[in-house]
């Protein structure tokens, strides 16, 4: 039977890296994924990422800048560019409701965070939702599914153009702008 709960627990900074604890097969190795992910992102560990994400064609990640990205590999490439590129970025997952089914957990919340581009900061405030699924054996529990999404209008601007490290207003592409 799925439950649903509210955590008090928030995923940021302080975020550590628990790709062991991320294969029990119980709702705190969900967790442990969920936390290893904003470890991995955080500290800008491609390896400690690789190791939140399953494998797979299917896998998909739908961001305010990037569109919809499908598969390991260009998911891999994306986080990439942002870990070697020359923004700051930081978030923190918070207001985090989890639904917890048989093999998958979805958590649904708020992002809050910053990014830093030359003289740009940008305070960041998405509504994200992660879901993981649980794999068994070595794989243990892998995130599937990313959703993120910004709702200030006016906020998404400043953040594309910050990335994009120019002033002027410039609808969305579908290619990640920060290559």
């Amino acid at each position: 039977m799925p439950t649903s709960q509210m955590l008090s627990r928030t995923y940021g900074r302080s975020a550590v890296d628990r790709r062991v604890d991320a294969r029990e097969p119980s709702l705190e190795g969900a967790r442990a994924a969920l936390e290893c992910f904003y470890f991995a992102f955080n500290q800008r560990s491609l390896d400690a990422l690789e190791a939140v994400w399953a494998p797979g064609t299917l896998i998909s990640l739908d961001n305010p800048l990037g569109g919809i990205m499908r598969g390991l590999d260009d998911i891999r490439a994306l986080y990439q560019r942002i870990f070697s590129g020359p923004a700051q970025v930081w978030v923190e997952f918070h207001d985090v409701v989890e639904y917890v089914g048989q093999d998958t957990v979805v958590f649904a919340g708020r992002e809050r965070g910053e990014f830093a581009r030359d003289s740009h900061t940008v305070p960041l405030a998405i509504r994200t939702s992660r879901v993981f699924q649980y794999f068994g054996g070595q794989l243990g529990w892998r995130q599937v599914h990313h959703h993120g999404s910004i709702d200030d209008p006016e906020a998404l601007v400043r953040y594309q153009q910050a990335v994009r490290g120019g002033h002027e207003r410039r609808p969305c592409t579908v290619t990640p702008p920060w290559q």
